[in-house]
């Protein structure tokens, strides 16, 4: 799913009882690290695509990490947390036992398998439309940049350097573009640049700096949780992007 679509998971996952801190590691990995937006990414950057998704998942497990000492500490929303800590649910839980008894109790008759495969295309063609729509409008606003905006202005102001680093994330948190729309566009900043961190910027910072995604969760967990995901990634984002650019 896109990172709007991540979105309304994690609302809903936190509604269903998951801790704030859990929420926001799933918020901000994701995007990035899901089955079809990794595929796009090493279409574009090829085997720098990896940097990209594992960069991901450092950023998502850090924060949640950070969250948990918030939340233990009271500085955060929790609804789902006492003194820091998740409450107890379903503690004897084992998801391979799940699978095993979801997988002996499933009859493998001809009508259950096509509902299967029904359902599995079903899924895929929704998942393709709302993938597709996104790229699309990623890709015509990466064209639009490839033809009117002079190299030289992206060499001058996105470029890696800290200037460009700065302006690159200023541009990742006012575009509003789902993260496939932002991936054509992110390569587009590499392809005119080289600058690999400024791309990886746009891509994480375009998440963790959404207006429309800070805005739900104040609204739906709370204000200081909203505030405290721009304090704590931003930085950390703007560490790896430039090694990225320094080293890669």
């Amino acid at each position: 799913a896109c990172s709007h679509g991540i979105l309304a998971i994690s609302i809903e996952l936190y509604k269903k009882g998951a801790s704030t801190s859990s929420v926001i590691a799933f918020l901000l990995a994701s995007p990035w690290a899901n089955l079809p937006i990794t595929i796009l990414l090493f279409g574009f950057f090829g085997v720098k695509a990896v940097f990209i998704v594992l960069s991901a998942l450092v950023i998502a497990m850090v924060t949640g990490l950070i969250y948990q000492v918030l939340e233990r500490k009271g500085m955060i929303e929790c609804n789902h947390c006492t003194m820091g800590e998740d409450k107890a649910v379903l503690t004897n839980f084992s998801i391979i036992a799940d699978v095993k008894k979801r997988f002996r109790n499933y009859k493998f008759t001809a009508k259950n398998n096509i509902e299967v495969i029904k359902g599995v295309f079903k899924g895929s063609w929704s998942l393709s439309k709302m993938v597709m729509w996104w790229l699309l409008i990623g890709m015509l606003m990466a064209s639009f940049a490839r033809a009117y905006i002079p190299e030289h202005l992206f060499m001058t102001y996105m470029g890696p350097t800290f200037l460009g680093l700065l302006v690159t994330l200023f541009f990742a948190t006012i575009i509003e573009v789902c993260s496939e729309g932002s991936s054509p566009l992110a390569f587009e900043i590499f392809r005119q640049t080289g600058a690999f961190g400024n791309s990886f910027i746009f891509l994480m910072a375009g998440v963790a700096t959404d207006y429309t995604e800070i805005g739900l969760i104040g609204s739906n967990i709370g204000k200081k949780a909203a505030l405290w995901l721009p304090v704590i990634t931003v930085p950390q984002i703007l560490i790896l992007g430039y090694l990225f650019n320094n080293l890669l």
